[in-house]
């Protein structure tokens, strides 16, 4: 067994629904049923989500304050006034400023942009901005992503004779700014049908209306900054996105050709996934480490030189942020580990003096990731003492309502239940993480601490292939609220199970079908994954969860699964025979345990099992380091402890046994077994031999035997000169021959005088089978040749068989 890291939602989908939409609609079954899967399931719905365009776009003149905005600009234009554009220094905040800057250029206007730093102003308006924009003869400012919350700062530049249009998508606190007009779909008492756009959005939305069309040109920039911030792709982001994407295939912008190229894309390959992996992090990493200025001047000019200039740059700057980023996670997991030997708290909050606060929201991710907790990443000022954080949360637990609980501790803070980001002193730290962890004691259970992951559907290997993943295409564009359909391949085998990757951390593997079935073979590589790798024994049937892509290597197209989770629903059998370095497979195996285990008290070490309490080596060896079991000797077959470390554990909550030797008998062993119904995987090693050795002769051979000793007469041969001369005359072994004449002895048809052996005086008839010794050398033999001699996937159908309590004998599998 191997449970899953997630627990797996798989969707029930009504196939008749299916059926129906997909004749109505002319698509595939496979894309029908992921429709009705999601919700989609009429036609007009459906029709709208694959198809809907420019006729799925609402009125930009909906938005409240939107008439008040594109007069206060045309004015501007019509009197030459100088126009600043405000932004945010993250892919949304360039992705909007860029769109205002191609627009602005459009219309002729007078203008110019600025984004604040990340560490030398922070997030949003200040007074020092205001007033060099003040200095530098700023009539009107337009705030791009930004601004909703600056209440302070907009009634400043209010006094300095300046109007402000606010254009924003975060969450309306109670007290909105004095602006000269806000635009912002979540604004109390907006109409806009659509509240889900990003900032980009929203400024797109202003362009529509100044430009009175909707503007292809800027569609582009629009995908960019709405898959970057995470927003959902339904609704009129679909659209945007979607549209974006195909401009992006062919785009003339020097910015994102550039961009795409350093990241090894092709244009014409451009997608949704590309945006959020390859160009935000690139945009990203300017604002995080430097200053956003160059991400925007990447995608506003007009001179190619110049773009792949910038893109290189941003590309270091990118690869810069990564070593950062894994230096930081590094520093984070050593203090959780620490931690943890007084048991891992349910919030992790961690701060440190060194940390780049342009990047604690990813090593926040990393962590949550991890350990599925929420998490709060703090740097501190050393000079101010000052900690700003960053905070990534699970479900069930609203960041944004538990620091609402603790605001007297914090100078600002905001957000929402997933995200948030803080501002507190240094001193203030330990009572936050108390607070946070008391609130996570009142809101979360158990259950909440695994992560669920949403499957579509169950899958079959046959039905995987090039065609099928491309209709999955028409889902696209994938990301929030649209993710890439996740596929459930049950009770499968792998084969070519190695680890790849620089460092070794990701896995590859080829899944297969079970043997009774044709051969259909699905290549699988899972990221991050290679912890998982040594849990897998080479008979395990699989549960694998992913998703389905394209491979293409050479020319050649082939099917890939990308894995998101695995599990083993059944006890694996890990084959150890004849392994040199025994110590060594059961260190490793230890400190495995410890890890996967890290959250239990028991379970942390590998137990063995052993039929021969009484060996000497195995106690040398392993009774100080291993629990030791042994089957009880009244013959009721459960399991006793033969060591303190055992004493001092439940056999319940022993998850891995080691089959150290060989049982006497095969029943013995599959007593042992069936008191071992919650082991989750076994480990066969069955060392050393049993002391009755040699093959079990036939009947023939006994009646050779017996012959010849009834044939002596009167001239009867030493025993030993007897033995010597039969083995020589039959070709029989001496020991064979010896053990056949014990036999003969215990039955009562022979016995051994001093001279030698002589036939008894009419012995009572008995089958060879009711001498013990014929059946210990029976029942030796029987488990040297089903345990010793056997395949490990014979040995695991029969564990199987025993644990779903049908008893074949092992011969029977074999």
């Amino acid at each position: 067994m191997l449970q899953a890291r997630a627990r797996w939602n798989i969707s029930e989908t009504d196939e008749r629904q299916a059926d129906v939409l997909a004749k109505e609609l002319d698509i595939s079954p496979l894309v029908a049923r992921l429709l009705v899967g999601r919700g989609m399931t009429d036609k007009e719905h459906a029709a709208a989500f694959l198809y809907g365009g420019t006729d799925h776009i609402h009125d930009p003149f909906l938005l409240d304050g939107m008439e008040s905005a594109v007069i206060r600009i045309r004015q501007a234009l019509e009197r030459g006034e100088k126009i600043r554009v405000y932004g945010d220094y993250d892919a949304d905040g360039v992705s909007s400023t860029t769109l205002m800057v191609h627009l602005l250029r459009q219309l002729n206007a007078s203008f110019d942009y600025y984004i604040p730093h990340r560490v030398l102003e922070g997030y949003g308006l200040n007074k020092s901005a205001i007033d060099l924009a003040h200095e530098q003869g700023i009539q009107l400012m337009i705030t791009v992503d930004t601004g909703i919350s600056a209440v302070a700062e907009i009634a400043y530049a209010s006094e300095l004779g300046m109007d402000v249009i606010v254009t924003d998508h975060h969450e309306p606190p109670e007290i909105l700014p004095e602006a000269y007009t806000i635009i912002n779909p979540k604004k109390p008492g907006c109409p806009y049908p659509f509240k889900q756009l990003a900032g980009v959005g929203v400024a797109l939305k202003l362009a529509q209306a100044l430009l009175e069309r909707w503007p292809e040109e800027l569609l582009e920039f629009a995908a960019i900054g709405t898959v970057a911030d995470l927003m959902q792709l339904l609704g009129e982001n679909r659209v945007i996105v979607r549209q974006g994407i195909k401009r992006m295939q062919s785009s003339s912008n020097w910015g994102i050709r550039a961009l795409l190229d350093v990241a090894g894309i092709q244009l014409k390959d451009a997608n949704s996934t590309h945006i959020g992996f390859a160009l935000a992090p690139r945009i990203n990493a300017s604002g995080r480490l430097n200053n956003a200025d160059d991400a925007v001047k990447l995608l506003i000019t007009e001179d190619q030189q110049e773009a792949e200039t910038l893109a290189y740059e941003l590309d270091s700057l990118n690869k810069e942020r990564q070593r950062i980023v894994d230096e930081m996670t590094k520093q984070a997991m050593s203090m959780v580990e620490e931690q943890k030997s007084a048991g891992l708290k349910k919030v992790i909050v961690l701060a440190h003096e060194q940390w780049n606060v342009g990047v604690i929201g990813i090593v926040a991710s990393k962590l949550m990731d991890k350990f599925y907790r929420p998490t709060i990443i703090l740097g501190i000022d050393k000079e101010t003492g000052m900690a700003k954080g960053s905070a990534r949360s699970i479900a069930g637990y609203d960041l944004y309502q538990a620091l609402t609980h603790c605001h007297d501790l914090m100078e600002h803070f905001g957000g929402h239940q997933a995200a948030a980001g803080m501002t507190l002193s240094r001193d203030h730290l330990p009572e936050l993480e108390r607070r946070l962890n008391v609130l996570a004691d009142e809101w979360l259970s158990a259950e909440d601490f695994i992560p669920i992951i949403h499957a579509d559907m169950n899958g079959s290997l046959d039905e995987v292939g090039v065609e099928t993943i491309r209709q999955l295409e028409q889902l696209g564009p994938f990301g929030m609220g649209n993710p890439m359909p996740k596929f459930v391949f049950s009770n499968v085998g792998c084969q070519e199970m190695r680890t790849i990757g620089k460092e070794q951390q990701h896995i590859k593997m080829t899944l297969m079908k079970s043997k009774e079935e044709a051969a259909v073979a699905l290549d699988a590589v899972g990221f991050n994954k290679a912890s998982v790798l040594p849990w897998i024994s080479t008979t395990a049937s699989l549960d694998v969860l992913g998703e389905l892509s394209i491979n293409e290597w050479n020319g050649v197209r082939k099917p890939q699964l990308m894995i998101q989770d695995i599990r083993i629903p059944n006890i694996q059998l890990f084959d150890w025979r004849g392994v040199a370095r025994l110590d060594s497979k059961l260190n490793d195996l230890s400190d495995r345990l410890r890890q996967l285990n890290d959250t239990q008290e028991e379970g942390k070490l590998p137990s063995l099992l052993t039929f021969h309490p009484d060996d000497k080596q195995l106690r040398m060896k392993y009774s100080k380091h291993y629990p030791i079991w042994g089957l009880n000797a009244s013959g009721s077959g459960s399991c006793v402890p033969c060591n303190e470390l055992a004493r001092q554990q439940k056999f319940t909550s022993v998850t891995d046994l080691v089959l150290y030797d060989l049982p006497d008998s095969v029943p013995t062993l599959e007593q042992a077994i069936s008191s071992a119904s919650h082991v989750q995987r076994w480990y066969a090693v069955f060392s050393g031999s049993l002391q009755q050795q040699g093959t079990l002769p036939n009947r023939d051979m006994f009646k050779t035997v017996y012959g010849a000793v009834q044939k002596q007469g009167d001239s009867v041969l030493k025993a030993s000169y007897f033995v010597e001369a039969l083995s020589k005359r039959s070709g029989h072994s001496k020991d064979v021959i010896t053990f056949m004449l014990d036999v003969f002895i215990e039955l009562g048809f022979i016995k051994r005088t001093s001279e030698g052996y002589a036939p008894m005086p009419s012995p009572a008839k008995k089958d060879l089978s009711t001498s013990k010794l014929y059946q210990m050398r029976q029942q030796s033999l029987e488990v040297e040749q089903t345990l010793l001699y056997s395949t490990a996937q014979q040995l695991v159908e029969w564990l199987l068989h025993l644990q779903y309590q049908k008893k074949p004998s092992l011969e029977e599998i074999i």
